[in-house]
């Protein structure tokens, strides 16, 4: 008969357990505010470490902390450029030998520089 009692009270999803005799962790109330003027309380524990920002439940926007420090600035690397890539793999004694190389193939006139399809359609047709 208990089988048939219980059959589709949704007992997989539905909780019977009630919050009665128990003793919650103790809370604080935390203020944050986001630059579109909204502000609102989130609640935390006691011994959590508070977070200095926040999303806002309203718009999405990052809420900062009030009356709390700013979050830490992140140190950011320098961007690399393509010449900090290229020093990193040769020196400077290589690189001026590679360009004394390319640049005697190039006075010699020997190298074949093939020119575009593209451009070769615009001279036929002219």
């Amino acid at each position: 008969m208990s089988e048939r009692a219980l059959r589709g009270t949704r007992l997989v999803v539905t909780s019977y357990e009630t919050d009665r005799g128990i003793d919650l962790a103790p809370r604080q109330a935390v203020e944050y505010a986001c630059q579109n003027g909204h502000r609102f309380e989130m609640p935390f524990s006691v011994e959590a470490e508070i977070p200095p920002e926040w999303e806002c439940k309203v718009c999405g926007a990052q809420a900062l902390l009030v009356d709390g420090e700013g979050p830490e600035e992140k140190k950011g690397k320098p961007a690399r450029t393509h010449w900090d890539m290229l020093m990193e793999r040769r020196t400077r004694e290589e690189l001026e030998e590679v360009l004394a190389e390319r640049l005697a193939v190039l006075r010699s006139g020997t190298m074949n520089i093939a020119v575009h399809p593209r451009d070769n359609n615009k001279r036929k047709s002219a």
